[in-house]
């Protein structure tokens, strides 16, 4: 396992993430306490959750871990996220400083803990005004109840204006954005990663593998079946059977990542995994798994290294789709600025 620096901290985190939104509800307390074994075995020190993973679940389970091993607890980063709903009322969503204030306290309560590493907005609220969170989030991080600050699924303009709000104010800043991003899915490398490394922010993306698309467990108009996401829900969200599989470029994309695996060794979800860690301004890539098994052969993708062309081919075979302009050649073209010499 190698290490990075949580975005523009001192923090430092391992470049693989355990994410837990299973716990709970694909792992039960036992499965998930052997994944959080297995994962710190590995030399992981990251782990993320959030208030409604499992609505509260998920946080209670990591928080039954950490008093069972105490030292061990001292080495682990936690992150978690609070914005969505835990309760009926019309205060118990968003990022206002009288909801955040409760949603960060439960969070607390249930890891068991008096400070959490690293506290994200799960998503951009409009209705809330931007300093009212940053202002919040500037008390939790001075009274000590959080170390670091980041976000969850925000555009590019929010994070910026978050990023000059923070600093006019002279308040702590923004380390981390928590942004979608794999093979099938990179349109943010449009404004939202410029953004990230323009504010020195660290990505750390979630679904990596598409919902387990880029894994190779499923195959071109074969209906999915057993134990898997589609399989057990084929509309799943984003990730939902019928409108990927319809698309041509899906299977190019998982044609070339198992063509590489294929060459190197490895397994598809390794490739792809390989590919998000080695992307600008990301920091650590969060991995999701029902069982140690998995979680075991995403760990791998550590030990890939993909070549110059690898990388290559898969970004080009991958490359999101745009009209010529304002991210198409159009646009590239009127944004460039090529320096020559003199007459």
């Amino acid at each position: 396992m190698h290490y990075r620096t949580l975005g523009n901290s001192g923090t430092v985190v391992s470049e693989q993430t355990l994410g837990t939104m299973t716990f709970g509800a694909e792992a039960d307390e036992e499965a998930s306490h052997a994944i959080i074994d297995a994962f710190l075995a590995a030399g992981g020190n990251f782990i993320d959750t959030a208030d409604v993973y499992s609505r509260g679940a998920s946080e209670t389970i990591i928080g039954h871990w950490l008093a069972a091993h105490p030292t061990e607890a001292r080495d682990v980063v936690i992150a978690t996220k609070g914005r969505f709903p835990m309760g009926d009322g019309p205060n118990d969503v968003g990022l206002s400083r009288r909801h955040l204030g409760r949603a960060l306290d439960d969070s607390l309560r249930r890891l068991g803990v008096e400070q959490i590493d690293l506290y994200q907005m799960h998503a951009w609220d409009a209705h809330t005004p931007i300093d009212e969170t940053l202002g919040f989030l500037a008390e939790a991080v001075a009274s000590g109840k959080i170390a670091y600050y980041g976000f969850s699924n925000y555009l590019g303009w929010q994070l910026t204006k978050a990023v000059h709000v923070a600093k006019a104010h002279g308040w702590a800043a923004p380390v981390t954005l928590q942004p979608q991003y794999n093979l099938l899915v990179r349109d943010i490398e449009h404004e939202v990663v410029p953004a990230a490394a323009d504010a020195g922010i660290g990505l750390l993306p979630w679904s990596p593998l598409a919902g387990g698309w880029l894994s190779g467990k499923y195959q071109r108009n074969v209906d999915p079946s057993g134990a898997t996401r589609l399989g057990e829900d084929p509309k799943r969200g984003m990730e939902a059977w019928e409108a990927r599989n319809a698309d041509e470029r899906t299977w190019q994309v998982i044609d070339t990542v198992k063509r590489i695996s294929d060459a190197r060794g490895a397994s598809m979800s390794q490739v792809a995994l390989a590919w998000v860690g080695a992307q600008p301004a990301v920091t650590s890539v969060i991995l999701g798994a029902r069982t140690v098994e998995q979680l075991t052969d995403n760990l791998g993708a550590v030990d890939v290294e993909l070549s110059i062309d690898d990388l290559a081919e898969l970004s080009a075979a991958s490359h999101p789709r745009v009209d010529d302009y304002p991210y198409g050649r159009a646009g590239v073209a009127q944004r460039d600025r090529k320096l020559t010499g003199g007459r």
